[in-house]
């Protein structure tokens, strides 16, 4: 039997609430207390819609509704644990009060306006640059079609 060797698929969701954009801090290494995105790896037999609705009440303690994809993050480089790829959605909250769970040391809404100056894991300060962009210009990103930097 022939052994591959594949990316892992993760995914991630962007939750805006006024100028804010809902973060964790992540309570594990790669990353141990930097801000990241809520999310986490697809289970099998899982859709990426499911993991990321999993996710996020794992998480931040949320039911939320994707509403659209920004892109789909495949760097290999982009996670010290190895090939790790991610399709990250912007979603809605349905009910809930953000609040720490599962992996998240803490939960905090951070101020997009200030984005640059946050410590982010992983690529997600790029992630969210484009996502302020997307805001504006619609369209979708992936790894390799534009960095903001």
């Amino acid at each position: 039997m022939t052994s591959y060797k594949n990316p892992v698929p993760t995914v991630d969701i962007i939750i805006q609430k006024d100028s804010n954009i809902l973060m964790i801090r992540r309570k594990k290494d790669p990353f141990k207390d930097y801000f990241a995105l809520p999310g986490g790896f697809v289970n099998y037999g899982e859709t990426v819609e499911e993991a990321i609705k999993r996710e996020a009440l794992e998480e931040v303690s949320l039911q939320i509704e994707p509403i659209d994809i920004l892109g789909v993050y495949s760097d290999p480089n982009r996670d010290p644990r190895g090939h790790i790829l991610s399709v990250v959605f912007v979603g809605i909250i349905l009910s809930g009060e953000a609040r720490a769970g599962d992996d998240s040391a803490s939960v905090k809404w951070l101020d997009l306006g200030n984005i640059q100056n946050e410590k982010l894991a992983f690529d997600h300060k790029n992630i969210i640059l484009n996502y302020i962009n997307w805001r504006t210009s619609g369209g979708t990103f992936w790894s390799s079609r534009q960095k903001i930097h």
